[in-house]
C-alpha cells in the first residue's frame, strides 16, 4: 500500500513523513479556499525543501486549473501534478502520465466519471460545493471500491482518512494508494508526527 502525505508546508514535516514511511509528499501550490492554510510558495519549496527530500520519494504539486505555462513550471519542480480543478479530460491526456486527476465524489458519482480521464492516477475525494479538497469528509467507500474494480487507472483514496479509519478504508476499497492531509495535522498546515507514524503504519499493515 502506497501512502501520500499531503499539505506539507515545511522541511521538518516533510522529513518526518519520509521517516514514517511515506512514499509521496504533496505540496499545495494552489491558494483557493481551504487550501490557503496549506499553501506553500513554490519559491520556498525550492529554497527550503526540494533538495532535502531523499531519493525515491515522489513529490506532488497540488494545483487548480493551471495554465499550460504553469504546468510546465510545476513539472520542473515536482515529479507529479495533482489537478483539483475543472480540467477537461482531453487536456489531462495531453499533459501525460505525470498527472493525478482529483475527482470529487458527489451523490451521483459512478465509475464512468473516472473512466473519462486518462491520467497517471485518479484521486477520489469528498465532494464539497465550496472546497476542492481538504474537507475532512470521507467518501462512499463502497462506491470507491467499484471504481477500483471498474477503472484501469490506479486509484488513490482520499477524503477524511485518519489513523483510526485508514485500515478499514483500505480493506474495503483496496486502492493503489491512500492520501491524507488534515487527518494527520495538529493544526492547519502543521503535521502531528505521532499521527503521521500511526497513519502510515495502519495503512501499510492493513492488507495481508
Amino acid at each position: 500500500m502506497k501512502v501520500k502525505i499531503c499539505g506539507i508546508t515545511n522541511l521538518d514535516d516533510a522529513l518526518a513523513a519520509v521517516d514514517a514511511g511515506a512514499d509521496a509528499l504533496g505540496f499545495v501550490f494552489a491558494q483557493e479556499g481551504r487550501a490557503k492554510n496549506r499553501y506553500i510558495d513554490p519559491a520556498n519549496f525550492i529554497a527550503e525543501i526540494q533538495d532535502q527530500i531523499p531519493p525515491f520519494i515522489i513529490t506532488v504539486g497540488v494545483v487548480i486549473d493551471p495554465t499550460d505555462d504553469q504546468v510546465d513550471f510545476y513539472l520542473e519542480l515536482v515529479d507529479r501534478i495533482q489537478l483539483h480543478g475543472d480540467e477537461h479530460p482531453e487536456w489531462v491526456v495531453a499533459i501525460g502520465p505525470r498527472t493525478i486527476k482529483a475527482l470529487r465524489m458527489g451523490p451521483d458519482f459512478t465509475p464512468k466519471h473516472a473512466n473519462r480521464y486518462i491520467a497517471g492516477a485518479i484521486l477520489l475525494d469528498a465532494h464539497d460545493a465550496e472546497a476542492r479538497g481538504g474537507t475532512g469528509r470521507t467518501v462512499d467507500w463502497d462506491m470507491a471500491r467499484k471504481v477500483v474494480e471498474q477503472v484501469d487507472t490506479p486509484i488513490i483514496l482520499a477524503g477524511g482518512l485518519t489513523p483510526e479509519n485508514v485500515a478499514e478504508a483500505v480493506r474495503i476499497v483496496r486502492p493503489y494508494a491512500v492520501d491524507v492531509s488534515g487527518g494527520v495535522e495538529k493544526e492547519p498546515g502543521k503535521k502531528d508526527h505521532d499521527k503521521l507514524r500511526r497513519f502510515v503504519r495502519e495503512a501499510k499493515l492493513s492488507l495481508p
